[in-house]
Parts: C-alpha cells; structure tokens; sequence
C-alpha cells in the first residue's frame, strides 16, 4: 500500500521537474507555497488539430521507435513549413506523455544543433531526464557534466537528481543535494519532495523528519510534500500523525488534492474508522475529474474495503460513461475488487468484456480470475481456464503457473504440484523464492513418505538455485517416514555448500539403520 501511495505522490512531483519552462517561480496563495512552470509560447494543449496535418501529427504517427523523428522533421522544412520552438516543445511534451521518448529525445537533439533555436535551462533539463530515460544514468549524468557552468542551474540540477531518484542511488542523490544546498538552488520545494520519495521508496523512514524540517527552514512545503508525509504516517497506522499533518495543510492555506484524501480514507479504513473514512471518501470524490483518471481506481478499491458494493457499481458505471475505453489497469481494479465482495458472477462478466476488446492478453488480469477459482478449491474449472486462456493467447506468466502449482498442492496431487512447479522456476530467468510453497510441498511428500518425489523436487530446487538446510532436513524426513536409508546424502550437501544442524545430524543418524536405497538420478 505505502508503494501505492508513493506512486500517486510522485506522480505529482514527476513532471516539474523536467519542464522546458520559461520561468520556474513561486507563488503564493493565501500563504502557501506552489511551483508554476510554463512552456515557452504555450501551453500543453494538443499538438495538433484534428483533420490538418501538422508536423505533431507527424511525429505522433512515428509508432515505431526505427523510425526517425528528425527525418519527419528535416520533410517537413523541405515542405517549406516553418519549425517554431514553441510547437517541438508542445510535441515532445505530448511524446513524454505517449512514453515515445526515443522520439522525443531525437527533437531535442535536433533542437540543440539549430543555430536559430535558443535553449534555456528548461530545455536542457528535459534533454538530460530523456537521456536518462532512455541511454540509462552515466550518460546523463555525462551530458551534465559537459554543459557550460552557466546551464548547471537549479532546473538541470533538479533533473539530474530526479534521475538519481529513479535509479535508487542515494549516495549519489544526497551528494548532489549538497552542492545544490551550497550553490542556494534549494529555495523551493521539489529537490525536497523527490529526496522524500526516495527515502521512502527505499524504507529509509528515520531520515523523513530531518529533511522535512529543513524543507521548512529553506522554503515552504507543497501539496506533494504533505502528501508523502501522509503517505509515511499511513504506512505506520498513525492516525494522530496523520491528522496532524492535515491540520498543518489547512493552516497553509493549500488545497488538499485526491490524493490527500485518498490516504487519509485508507488510514481511517485500517483503523476501522467507518464514520471518518465515508466522511474522506466524499472530500475525495469532489476532487476528481477526468485528468485525473487513476484517481477512479483508488475511489473504487477504498469502496471495496469499505464494502460498498453499490458504490463500486456506481463508480464503475460512471468511468465507463466518461471514458471511451476502460484500460487493463481499471479491468484489473473492478475485477479484483468484485471478487473481494464475492461477486464472482460479475467479475466474470467483466472478464469477458475485457477478453472480448483486448489487444494486450495482460495475463495478470486472467490471473484474477484463475486465482479466484483456485481459492473457490474449484481445480476442475480451473483448469478450463487455463486452457480458455490458451485458445484466447494469453501467454502464461511465471506467476500462472505458480497459481495451478498451489492449487494442486491443496489437492495433495503431488505428481502434478511438480509439473507446474517446475514450469514456475523455468518460466523466469532468475525465480523469486516462494520458502512457504517450498515448505508446504515437502510437507506433503513427508507426510505420504514419497522420497521419489521429495528428491524430484530437491533436483528442480537445484536448478533453480534454491538449496538450503531446512529443504535437506524435510528431505531427509521424508525418508525417515519411509524407513529408508538416502545415500551419499552428506556428499551431495557439501556438493551444494548447504551446512548441516543438530537436526540433520540427527536425521542422518536416524535413517543410517534403515535399508539402503539407490543412488538418485543425476547425482553424480
């Protein structure tokens, strides 16, 4: 949940830090603090107008990323059109948003060899985030380093750190917000709010206070900065703090956004808070509109904890009348939410909905729906769709294959548990470790004493690179249930570094007075 929420916040920071801005100013509304940025000769509006070809709509139609945006660009003068800065600004603003920034990386490049284009420090900091984004860290950290000292200003510092940020590298983060400190470009609040987003992206809760309070000594915080110290306090359960912040917010005079009011619901909601909760819910919902999309998700998965069907329902009807086509990221909110409120009937009216218009396959969807039959212990319909999923071509992910590995392990079908089994550890170049799976199939093959099985599963463990004492011990029980005696078992530890306990001396104790069996397969 505490990812979630950071996600949301961050989302609100993302965008001015990379801004090709004319000005970076603050303003003050009735005492709070908030940045203004702008496009120089306009705003974000669409690139182009519908019907007319224009070189945005040229450029937006580059779908693939071989195709080169400066070859449309150089046609387009050929042409005989003019090529403002203001208009590549706009395009490589609608780009970003696309996610298309190899293309919107190529229009800075281009900008930046044009002798009769003059860039600002905007431009520049959103060159190095695209860079970032697409070439990786060193060489944007290498594109800052080769500008002029005049351009090292606040906007490319910022950008600079904003890709630190993203990268998880705080050594190098908390560097730059030193130097920035010394060269006084800290007099605002967004170096501050993406310091916080990593502090908490990386658990580092106990630097949050301190930093916050010289955010406060420098400038004043903004609605982001509450956010994510609303986002810390919720990931405690603190109410009080919580509440505290709120109040703080209010005195500020700045408006509390969605984002605000959905963390709060959530804290309230945890708490079991019923009264309050419904009261941020509703705050909530004012603040909503159709630019702010995701927030349509949030309201109906914190109805769901509520449980308020009817509401899920409402909220639901009305993105599908605002929202010309509902994305795999709201199916997988209604589906999921629908089936908490055991409306399984109409999780799976949706399911077929989004099967039916779907160009994705997202298997993470179809996995909703797999999962919830194997929690219903329904195998047998299960196994139907897994199979439907196949005739629709939805490519079965790792996590697939781990759902019908848990479901025949509920049903103890142990020759099965170790087809999907190993078809989950072979589905990923490197397998998450799942020690409670791990633990709850050697359970069984102890019970039923099947060292057959229990030596089947150690050998696909060892492929997958997964070996330790306790899964020798269970193997080793398993054979102690079946009164035989595992050879060169101590040889075969030390083959895999594996150490041994009290409990595996003992063990091999035990079972080198039962009756001798055969070498297993593969062990050299």
């Amino acid at each position: 949940m505490l990812l979630r929420l950071i996600r949301r916040s961050y989302a609100a920071v993302r965008p001015l830090s990379t801004e090709a801005s004319t000005t970076v100013k603050s303003t003050r509304s009735g005492g709070g603090s908030s940045i203004t940025t702008s496009l120089e000769g306009g705003t974000s509006t669409a690139t182009s107008t519908r019907g007319r070809d224009t070189l945005g709509r040229r450029l937006l139609s580059l779908i693939y990323a071989k195709r080169s945006a400066v070859t449309a660009i150089r046609k387009w003068k050929e042409e005989g059109h003019p090529v403002r800065k203001y208009e590549l600004n706009r395009i490589v603003r609608e780009l970003r948003r696309h996610k298309r920034f190899k293309h919107a990386l190529e229009v800075c490049e281009w900008m930046r060899v044009q002798d009769d284009i003059e860039l600002l420090s905007g431009d520049y900091a959103v060159h190095l985030d695209l860079i970032a984004k697409v070439r990786g860290m060193n060489s944007a950290e290498k594109f800052f380093e080769d500008l002029p000292d005049k351009l090292k200003v606040q906007t490319t510092c910022t950008a600079l750190l904003h890709t630190y940020v993203q990268h998880k590298d705080t050594a190098k983060a908390e560097s730059l917000m030193e130097k920035m400190s010394e060269c006084r470009f800290l007099k605002y609040p967004l170096p501050y709010n993406h310091m916080l987003t990593l502090y908490i992206s990386q658990g580092q809760l106990e630097k949050v206070p301190s930093l916050i309070q010289e955010l406060k000594k420098n400038t004043s915080p903004d609605i982001v900065t509450y956010n994510l110290e609303l986002a810390v306090f919720a990931s405690q359960n603190n109410v009080e703090a919580a509440e505290k912040v709120f109040l703080e917010l209010k005195k500020a005079k700045l408006d509390p956004d969605w984002i605000t009011f959905s963390t709060l619901t959530n804290i309230y909601i945890k708490n079991s808070l019923q009264d309050k909760a419904k009261s941020t819910l509703r705050e909530m919902e004012k603040r909503i509109s159709r630019k702010g999309r995701t927030a349509y998700a949030s309201l109906i998965s914190l109805h769901t904890n509520l449980q308020s069907k009817d509401e899920v329902f409402r909220i639901w009807k009305e993105m599908k009348s605002l929202f010309r086509k509902v994305n795999d990221t709201e199916y997988s909110c209604i589906i999921s939410s629908l089936l908490k409120l055991d409306e399984f009937g109409e999780a799976m009216n949706l399911y077929t909905e989004w099967e039916a218009g779907s160009v994705t396959k997202d298997t993470r969807i179809a996995n909703l729906i797999l999962a919830a039959y194997i929690n219903r212990s329904e195998m047998e319909n299960a196994v139907d769709f897994h199979n439907r999923m196949a005739e629709k071509g939805i490519t079965p992910s790792c996590t697939t294959w781990k759902l019908l590995t848990r479901g025949y392990l509920k049903q103890k079908e142990m020759d099965k548990v170790l087809e999907f089994f190993k078809r989950t550890v072979t589905s990923v170049s490197k397998w998450d470790p799942d020690a409670k799976m791990v633990q709850e199939m050697f359970h069984v093959v102890e019970e039923q004493g099947d060292i057959q099985m229990a030596e089947q599963l150690l050998d696909t463990l060892r492929h997958a690179k997964y070996v330790n004492t306790e899964i020798y011990n269970a193997l080793l029980r398993t054979y102690v249930n079946a009164g035989k005696m595992p050879m060169i078992v101590t040889e075969r530890m030390k083959k895999d570094n594996v150490e041994m306990d009290e409990e595996t001396r003992k063990l091999i104790g035990i079972t080198s007075k039962m009756t001798v069996t055969e070498v297993p397969n593969g062990v050299a």
